[in-house]
């Protein structure tokens, strides 16, 4: 239930009765957000991210199938289910909003009931949805994003910034020596180990849209969106200090007496084209200079 009262319901009709009844209605167990008109419902959308909309299909202005055409345009919005309220009950009017992408219909006058059955069980399904998602998006081993995620976030960072004028950095990180490590100490303890580093990247970053991922083996990799060459290395430096402060002894190393990583830092300048494959392997190559100048250190 304490989940349910979180759930944001986003209602949008443009007659002020119709949202009051359908708010009351649901707003013991959901978060109702209102909209009177496609602009605010799009604002709404874009802004708050709603888990289920409730949309009137014949609104002055812009009506329900341009509203839905544009979520659907849309990264952000693209996956949230939308119920078409309408008072229209032909057949040929429920296949259009069905191919435009609608999950269902609810018809004008409603009845109560079925409404709450409704939005119950296309919640069950957004749950489900997202779950599975968590669990494709998330490392197994470490619990931080895999390698599939990063790619998603990087190549949407990077657009976003190329557009905005803004920089972008990538760092690659390296475990020193960890196939000494694992030789020596135990799959196990190895496994461990890549637990613990991860943990430590993911509490080094202070911000929400910073990224922390396992990209493969040893190697992991960060994503930090609006910073510059100098701010990523400050970030990068942190998260070595970080992964040393952990301790994890390591006698086998020929960098230090503990679990250390290197890292390679490459950073896409403000209002440039944004090249992924180009701006990783930079990252890659510094990496690699940072290996050959004796490790436990950042290269940007």
């Amino acid at each position: 239930m304490s989940q349910d009262k979180k759930t944001r319901i986003l209602i949008v009709d443009d007659e002020k009765m119709n949202l009051k009844v359908l708010a009351d209605l649901l707003k013991e167990e959901y978060q109702p957000v209102l909209a009177k008109n496609g602009e605010q419902a799009l604002k709404h959308a874009f802004e708050g991210e709603p888990d289920l909309i409730l949309l009137d299909v014949i609104m002055p202005g812009m009506g329900g199938y341009e509203v839905l055409k544009h979520l659907k345009q849309d990264e952000r919005t693209k996956n949230i289910p939308v119920i078409f309220v309408t008072a229209l009950g032909s057949s040929e009017e429920e296949e259009l909003g069905l191919k435009l992408g609608a999950v269902d219909y609810i018809t004008k006058p409603f009845s109560p009931p079925i409404v709450k059955v409704r939005v119950r069980n296309h919640l069950s399904f957004v749950r489900q949805y997202k779950l599975l998602e968590q669990l494709v998006n998330i490392d197994g081993l470490t619990e931080i994003p895999n390698r599939r995620r990063f790619e998603e976030i990087f190549r949407r960072e990077g657009s976003r910034a190329a557009r905005h004028g803004s920089p972008l950095s990538v760092a690659m990180l390296d475990i020193d020596f960890f196939k000494q490590y694992n030789d020596h100490y135990g799959h196990a303890m190895g496994d461990r180990t890549l637990q613990a580093v991860a943990g430590a990247l993911r509490d080094s970053l202070k911000r929400p849209a910073d990224l922390a991922a396992r990209y493969g083996g040893e190697e992991f990799v960060m994503v930090l969106p609006e910073t510059g060459s100098e701010a990523g290395l400050e970030v990068a430096d942190r998260a070595r200090t970080a992964v040393a402060d952990l301790a994890i002894p390591h006698e086998f190393s020929k960098s230090a007496d503990h679990v250390t990583i290197s890292i390679g830092v490459a950073t896409q300048p403000s209002g440039s084209d944004f090249r992924p494959e180009a701006l990783l392997a930079q990252a890659d190559r510094n990496l690699y200079r940072a290996k050959e100048q004796g490790r436990n250190r950042v290269i940007a």
